[in-house]
């Protein structure tokens, strides 16, 4: 194989390389050799197929895998002996008018990595916010279990309605010009007055009403309401009340730990206290993390590779495309994102040079992901996909490095994190959940362009989503025309306790706690002493992930 380079410019790698005619029939020859003991042919026994029968009838097939075979053990040969870090797949072409039997001139494209700087990590002061657990979190966590189990009493036929009770309804939702709307008709929809779950104005005007009573109600759409038909017009609905309930006392005591199967309050508020001390060491650890990073981020200039940073910006960008369509008004809403595409491309940035500067720390520090944490992480996500799929994906992920070193990024830069927080100075300072979480919003003290919105997300700052209008009733898509925004209990169902739905576990958004490494999974390769030289130099068939369901 002959070499030549023809581009060393910055991060930017250019190679031609030549494979002799010679060297790719050599590998035909090799391949011969290996399937004519396993070639039948009418006329030759088993075995005996004359090699040169072969050829003639398998030689362009045999010639064209041999050729894959040559360029993709030149460009790892090209890698290895120049030493080279590609940070993406290096592109790899053929040069136009190939002949099998010829020469085959390759032309070889990469990004290499920077030579990352000795990361500073002495000196590094952190301050971490601790919030003791207050009791009286804890009895309003205890209080909302009691609510979600309070009974309901049927009161008489006479009795008014008021704030706090119980009313079942039939409606008919209508347009200002008095025609029925698609989704405005529903029936024993349950509602509980003061709640807040449904459009402005519903809920107040359903007070002081009784049994069989018929009403009108004169409501108008929010601004922001989903269906756009709907948004900011007037409405009236016909109601009939089928029933009132009023709430019976909500008691914290020994029988409401027993509905939820515990054996007595005192664990139920021991278990409430540990999940909020979580909840909190969790945000304090966000807190942390994202002060860390800004230091590591100040203290550190470095060019990185653009296609690392537009692997990542892309990433992002389709994640706030997504959010986007969820928006009450996605046009807004990706317009607003149009306007902070050069922020959002500033933040790419900043994630690639932080992945690289925490992996370079990993490298150095004999940070690693065993293969034990490897495999729960890989049995953890399985979890997300259908039992029958399971397998299927474990064996996916086996299979496809950068799917793997996706998997493992997240943990891996958490471990070097956490190794950073040990070789830190940190000073402790008592704080109120509300101070912590205001600290975790606040942008003082960061560069412009990158600043902080949930963990170490560092999205330019924007303005709240308008409130998503949802169903009322799981059962009944037609109550959604009422719901403002969380949904109303059915009658029947507010009498039983509540239940949770199962969670569904997403795959890590733009929001995640990760930087550069959750989607440059190289860096991680790298930190981790795979070196990229592994990686093939012709992308294989990409193998399909098994598609998650919807839970």
């Amino acid at each position: 194989m002959q070499t030549v380079e023809t581009l060393n410019e910055g991060l930017k790698r250019a190679f031609t390389l030549t494979i002799t005619a010679k060297d790719i029939d050599a590998k035909v020859d090799v391949e011969l050799k290996r399937l004519a003991p396993q070639m039948k042919m009418p006329g030759f026994r088993p075995g005996k197929v004359p090699a040169n029968l072969i050829r003639k009838m398998h030689g362009p097939a045999l010639t064209q895998d041999a050729l894959n075979a040559a360029i993709q053990e030149s460009v790892q040969t090209l890698v290895a002996e120049k030493q080279l870090r590609p940070a993406m797949q290096p592109s790899v072409e053929l040069e136009d008018g190939y002949d099998l039997g010829k020469d085959a001139v390759v032309k070889v494209e990469m990004e290499v990595l920077p030579q990352v700087p000795a990361p500073a990590i002495d000196g590094i002061k952190l301050e971490r916010l601790t919030v003791p657990v207050a009791d009286d979190a804890v009895t309003e966590q205890l209080q909302k279990f009691a609510d979600q189990q309070k009974k309901w009493d049927d009161a008489a036929d006479d009795y008014v309605a008021k704030m706090g009770d119980l009313v079942t309804v039939d409606f008919v939702g209508k347009t200002a010009d008095g025609v029925a709307f698609e989704g405005g008709t529903g029936t024993d929809m349950g509602v509980e007055l003061g709640s807040g779950r449904l459009i402005p104005g519903f809920e107040d005007q359903l007070v002081g009403v009784k049994t069989g009573d018929d009403k009108v109600l004169n409501v108008t759409f929010p601004e922001e309401y989903q269906e756009k038909s709907l948004a900011g017009q007037p409405a009236t609905f016909d109601i009939t009340v089928k029933s009132v309930k009023t709430a019976g006392e909500s008691k914290i005591d020994e029988d409401l730990a027993k509905s939820l199967g515990l054996e007595s309050l005192e664990q139920l508020t021991g278990l409430l206290k540990g999940q909020i001390e979580q909840e909190h060491n969790g945000l304090t650890r966000t807190h942390m993390k994202r002060k860390l990073l800004d230091q590591l981020a100040e203290g550190h200039d470095f060019e990185v590779p653009p296609s690392m940073v537009e692997a990542e910006f892309n990433q992002i960008w389709s994640q706030l495309q997504h959010e986007a369509t969820h928006e009450a008004d996605p046009e807004a809403a990706m317009a607003e994102m149009e306007g902070e595409r050069d922020d959002y491309r500033k933040i790419a940035e900043r994630r690639v040079r932080l992945g690289l500067l925490l992996s370079e720390i990993g490298q150095a520090n004999g940070v690693e992901v065993s293969n034990q944490e490897m495999q729960r992480l890989l049995a953890q996500a399985a979890q997300q996909y259908p039992a029958e799929q399971r397998q299927q994906f474990m064996q996916y992920v086996q299979q496809e490095p950068m799917a793997a070193a996706q998997l493992r990024a997240p943990l891996y830069e958490d471990k070097v994190v956490d190794f950073l927080f040990e070789k830190a100075e940190i000073t402790d300072r008592e704080a109120t959940r509300e101070e912590l979480e205001a600290a975790i919003e606040s942008e003082d003290g960061f560069a412009s362009g990158t600043h902080t919105h949930d963990h170490d997300n560092h999205k330019p700052k924007k303005k709240a989503a308008a409130k998503k209008a949802k169903p009322a009733s799981d059962e009944a898509a037609s109550d959604d025309a009422v719901t403002d925004e969380a949904p109303a209990s059915d009658a029947a169902d507010e009498a039983k306790p509540a239940k949770k739905a199962p969670a569904k576990k997403k795959a890590a958004p733009v929001e995640a706690e990760t930087a550069v490494t959750e989607s440059s999974p190289v860096a991680a390769e790298n930190a981790e002493g795979t070196e990229a030289a592994d990686a093939p130099a012709k992308k294989p068939r990409a193998k399909k992930a098994p598609t998650k369901t919807e839970a």
